[in-house]
């Protein structure tokens, strides 16, 4: 199965990095779901949660933002956040 790569980081630090198979985050224009394939996308995030799948149904991280933005090319998956307000995951490697 063909995987992310992904790069969730807030304004001062790097909060989680590496392969996934699913992002969830809440865009300005609804939730979206991002998998491996993925057309090239740019979208601004609202407040809400951000989910990392490494596995179905396994959450690595899932993070409360307060905003930022989202970047999809080429099975690359950039999120930049404003404020990471709570964190949790269980094989994260949070930084």
């Amino acid at each position: 199965m063909a995987e992310l790569n992904v790069d969730l980081v807030a304004a001062d630090r790097k909060v989680w990095s590496g392969a996934a198979r699913e992002v969830v985050a809440p865009s300005a224009d609804g939730q979206i779901g991002i998998l491996a394939g993925h057309t090239p996308l740019l979208a601004v995030l609202r407040p809400g949660t951000v989910k990392v799948f490494t596995a179905p149904g396994q959450v690595a991280v899932e993070v409360q933002v307060t905003g930022g933005f989202v970047s999809v090319d080429t099975d690359v998956v950039t999120i930049v956040v404003d404020d990471v307000t709570e964190v949790s995951g269980r094989e994260s490697s949070l930084a």
